[in-house]
């Protein structure tokens, strides 16, 4: 069965979700190889006092260690625009396309993706957009830690 961008992203979605309702900041992510969900998972640097758990860094972390060659046909889905870390771990397994739910609030690295080949595709969901809204207006300070910008708390 082959998944359309936006049912692929209603994984993502699901995540972004439950990592809100955690008390996180809602990004979710989901690895697809082949058609099939081979891991999701969540931005989890407030549950886990993590520096580095994003969204698409969880995701690969959940998937566990796989072979170049299931890298070379997955696609990485996240409901927004990954950040300089994650557009770094994209590029590192050579994933060759990204699913990005939104990227108004943050524009991440996807011109640079463009750059090294990988097939970028911005579906502007507006349940993306509406969630990190309503994030960033009632988190700010979360927020800002999270993209590494001022403002967060020390």
């Amino acid at each position: 069965m082959v998944l359309t961008d936006s049912e692929q992203l209603a994984f993502a979605v699901a995540e972004a979700r439950t990592g809100r309702a955690e008390g996180g900041i809602p990004i979710g992510a989901a690895l697809i190889v082949d058609g099939a969900v081979l891991a999701v998972g969540r931005n989890r640097r407030v549950q886990q006092a993590s520096a580095i758990r994003h969204g698409e860094t969880d995701c690969l972390e959940n998937a566990g260690r796989l072979p170049a060659s299931v890298y070379a046909r997955a696609t990485m889905v996240t409901t927004l625009s990954p950040c300089d870390m994650c557009t770094g771990a994209i590029l590192l397994y050579k994933i060759p396309r990204v699913i990005i739910g939104e990227n108004t609030t943050f524009s991440g690295g996807e011109d640079y993706l463009r750059s090294r080949g990988v097939d970028v595709v911005v579906l502007d969901d507006a349940d993306c957009v509406q969630l990190m809204s309503d994030f960033i207006r009632e988190e700010p300070v979360l927020w800002n830690e999270d993209i590494g910008e001022e403002g967060a708390a020390a």
